[in-house]
């Protein structure tokens, strides 16, 4: 499978396991500590070339009360140049729960097992800050709310990232639909997660 280095590179520096250790000390009020997992995902599940990573997270006070099961496929901008991280939902949300430390429970994904989230496709740059050190920018595009619904009520986020090699910026909202009120997430600025574990030998290449 043809993948290109920008992608590849981008995929290494979210490939693992972050936490906000410090940001929940010195800011209690506004940010709770909070531990994230991208794992890349074993088995093939896109006929296109991409690179896909299964996302998870937990509250560390709740370490047992994983949320936010999401799949991110990492591909080459259909659109034109560049790169860009669509999001699927899991059907069944419960499936891989967990998998954030256990990668076994992900080797029975399938397509057919996840939803595209049609409005919530982020568009990635990169920015060079060293020599071979990057920083890749993901954001939704202009008037593309990131909508979707479950168990018959609709949800918004509003979605979008920073990543450098080590750590690992998250933007992510929760918003009212109706009103479009802020609901969740940060509210305050992003949640400044570094990198505690690297998954990036974790990455497969397939043939398609």
């Amino acid at each position: 499978m043809k993948i290109s280095t920008q992608l590849m590179t981008l995929a290494q520096y979210i490939a693992g396991e972050f936490d906000n250790k410090e940001q929940a000390i010195s800011e209690p009020t506004w940010y709770v500590p909070l531990r994230l997992w991208h794992r890349p995902v074993p088995v093939p599940l896109f006929p296109e070339p991409s690179i896909n990573l299964y996302a998870e997270q937990v509250n560390m006070m709740t370490p047992d009360r994983v949320y936010r099961p999401r799949l991110m496929q990492l591909r080459q901008s259909q659109t034109g140049e560049g790169l860009e991280v669509q999001y699927y939902k899991l059907i069944n949300m419960t499936q891989c729960q967990g998998a954030g430390n256990n990668p076994e429970l992900l080797k029975g994904l399938t397509r057919d097992r996840l939803e595209l989230l049609p409005g919530c496709t982020l568009t990635v740059t990169q920015e060079n800050i060293g020599l071979n050190h990057y920083r890749f920018h993901a954001q939704l595009p202009p008037n593309s709310p990131c909508r979707f619904s479950h168990q018959g009520e609709t949800f918004q986020v509003e979605l979008g990232f920073e990543a450098t090699s080590d750590q690992f910026l998250s933007y992510d909202k929760g918003i009212n639909p109706t009103t479009g009120q802020a609901l969740w997430g940060a509210l305050m600025g992003p949640f400044r997660l570094h990198k505690r574990q690297d998954f990036a030998s974790e990455i497969p290449i397939f043939e398609v």
